[in-house]
């Protein structure tokens, strides 16, 4: 095929991705009864072990695909648009492409959050035929160090690969905060996904306790930066940054366990990665009475949250359904529910 050909292919491609994503929005806008979005994790195990991140181990077997398959027509019958496969490292599954052309069977958009350390140009065209929609990778650094190994000298090579053969969206996002110990290379990092064509944003990550540390007067430069190339190139709902980089509280109505959900290698649904443990239901048990319930619910972590996805998604309901129930969220572990009084 032409350079032409394949070019003008991404096109039509992007395009009806775009247009599946614009109707996902407009349902989500429509109707408050069904999730937007959900995380499911199909390995919990990493090939790396990066200092900040409290979300893999080293020993976990994948979830059986038959497992993940029916997981995920269960998060389609209750409505959800976005299905996000992450860890762990998700590429570590076996028969990932398959679990991945069953999110399509069903007319989800096809997510991916990947380290980038086990993609090759043969592993990109699989994904291409399984019909992945986004992938994401997170760079921290340039340089590995004893924080992260995701830097950009050992993943640019992956990213040229991307640049040459992938048919869906790919996004970088750079970080500061979270014991990265030098928040210049997130310019790097963006300035360099600009260049291959990618989209790149900047995230502010949260220490291995999944606590937020304010950001220092040089991070916070650099977020600011980062802000300012991303408004250049595409528009991104994460406004809510700004207060965190000031560590800062954010007034919002989470609605993570309702339109955001978290489903673990053992099938239980969770508010997020941070906040595993409530509900802790079975997602097989889960029903839109569960959702409703976590919909009207407050959650006291909620002002200092750094998990992007789960503010992304509550932008839907930002001015409507007051919350009338109350979680008090002592640690990552350990929630209680309770009637708010308001």
């Amino acid at each position: 095929m032409s350079d032409r050909s394949i070019r003008l292919a991404r096109r039509w491609k992007a395009f009806t991705r775009r247009m599946r994503e614009l109707r996902w929005i407009a349902k989500g806008a429509a109707s408050t009864r069904h999730p937007i979005m959900a995380h499911i994790i199909p390995i919990r195990r990493c090939n790396l072990s990066c200092a900040y991140c409290n979300e893999y181990d080293d020993v976990s077997k994948p979830v059986p695909t038959e497992t993940m398959i029916r997981r995920i027509n269960r998060l389609a019958d209750l409505g959800t648009g976005v299905l996000t496969l992450s860890g762990g490292e998700p590429l570590l599954h076996p028969e990932l492409d398959e679990i991945i052309a069953a999110m399509r069977r069903r007319g989800v958009l096809a997510c991916m959050i990947t380290n980038g350390y086990l993609l090759t140009p043969e592993r990109v065209h699989k994904l291409n035929r399984a019909g992945l929609d986004h992938l994401q990778i997170s760079i921290d650094n340039v340089m590995p160090d004893d924080v992260s190994k995701k830097s950009l000298k050992v993943l640019d090579k992956k990213l040229q690969v991307l640049a040459e053969h992938a048919d869906f969206h790919v996004n970088i996002n750079s970080v500061v905060g979270g014991g990265i110990h030098n928040p210049d290379d997130a310019l790097v990092v963006g300035k360099r996904a600009l260049e291959l064509g990618f989209s790149a944003t900047v995230g502010i990550i949260h220490d291995g306790d999944g606590q937020l540390r304010p950001l220092g007067e040089r991070e916070r430069q650099v977020y600011h930066e980062m802000k300012a190339l991303e408004k250049r190139h595409f528009a991104r709902f994460n406004g809510f940054q700004d207060a965190i980089a000031l560590g800062k509280p954010n007034d919002w109505r989470c609605r993570a366990g309702a339109r955001y959900m978290y489903i673990c290698e053992d099938g239980l649904v969770h508010y997020c990665s941070q906040q595993r443990g409530y509900p802790g239901k079975p997602l097989e048990e889960y029903t839109r009475e569960d959702i409703r319930r976590e919909y009207l619910t407050e959650k006291s972590c909620a002002p200092y949250c750094t998990v992007s996805c789960v503010h992304q998604v509550s932008y839907f309901d930002f001015f409507r359904g007051k919350q009338t129930l109350r979680t008090e969220v002592p640690d990552r572990h350990l929630v209680k529910i309770t009637q708010s009084g308001k």
